[in-house]
């Protein structure tokens, strides 16, 4: 808030969208809520409409508001981009890039990101916040994070893919599991055991519902789970199996616990990792070099398969 090419007005207005609230708005921008809620209306008197529906639980965009915030979030991030290329022609190296990211990247994938950025780009930080990656688009379009990255999302119109990679899916569990030492297995071999399955904010739900069907009633399924990272805890407790591909197992698979069993080729399953930003948003110097990096990355990973 403290560099702007234009008054608060704009800034007010999108923080009470994405927070709901004048009084949440306020308290993020360590700003007064009468001057926030002094704004809004300012603004509302000269767009000759309301913009909000005020509820005693918050407030909600009006159809008018949701057309307003499209063009509040362009300008915004126009603004931010300037900002940054003017300091580019200064010299200098700096800039904020807000990501939102599917949760099986924690694990090694992320943090050697972060790790090379702020070895190559000092002045560059990274907000970065995890999610099932079916609602990682809705984040991206609404102007919450500058980048999504997600795996196999379906096409949609408001979201541009920056860079992509593939990898296989294989049936995840312990190292003393029966089928551990297998070179490849099948689905109806797993279904033999005992599975843990992803819940639906996760992209391996869409891709695995059509395939698992096929077993529906005759399946031990321990538990219906929404995040990576509880599955893998629970394999390792229960000794069921979970499917996903290798990223995000990288640490269990360098120290044995957990083993990766591809699937055979009729059962052969693919998710892309993809690279996901708002269409026609233009790109800041700092975004264009993280996104540099990210492909990168994802080249590495999909060699390594």
């Amino acid at each position: 808030m403290n560099r702007t090419l234009h008054d608060h007005t704009l800034a007010y207005f999108d923080a009470v969208r994405r927070h709901g609230s004048i009084r949440e708005a306020a308290r993020r921008l360590d700003v007064a809520a009468s001057a926030i809620n002094r704004q809004v209306m300012k603004l509302e008197v000269a767009v000759g409409t309301k913009l909000f529906d005020r509820w005693p639980d918050g407030m909600k965009l009006t159809p008018a508001g949701e057309i307003f915030a499209r063009h509040a979030i362009a300008v915004l991030h126009e603004e931010v981009r300037a900002l940054e290329e003017l300091d580019a022609l200064r010299g200098l190296r700096r800039g904020r890039i807000s990501i939102i990211a599917a949760e099986s990247l924690n694990a090694a994938f992320l943090p050697k990101l972060v790790q090379d950025m702020a070895e190559k780009f000092p002045g560059i930080s990274l907000s970065i916040r995890t999610a099932g990656s079916n609602v990682i688009p809705a984040a991206v379009i609404s102007g919450e994070a500058d980048l999504g990255i997600a795996f196999s999302l379906a096409h949609h119109s408001d979201l541009a893919q920056l860079a992509v990679g593939r990898f296989r899916f294989g049936a995840v569990m312990r190292a003393d599991h029966p089928l551990a030492g297998e070179p490849h297995v099948s689905l109806a071999e797993c279904a033999s055991y005992r599975l843990v399955l992803p819940g639906n904010e996760l992209s391996i739900h869409t891709l695995l519902e059509r395939q698992v069907k096929r077993f529906r009633g005759r399946l031990d399924v321990v538990a219906e789970v929404g995040s990576l990272e509880l599955i893998k805890r629970i394999v390792l407790i229960t000794g069921a199996i979970a499917f996903q591909a290798r990223l995000g197992l990288e640490n269990e698979l360098r120290d044995g616990s957990l083993v990766h069993v591809p699937f055979k080729p009729e059962d052969s399953l693919v998710t892309e990792l993809g690279v996901y930003a708002r269409k026609d948003r233009a790109m800041p110097v700092a975004l264009d070099a993280f996104v540099a990096m990210l492909k990168d990355e994802i080249a590495l990973n999909e060699q390594a398969e």
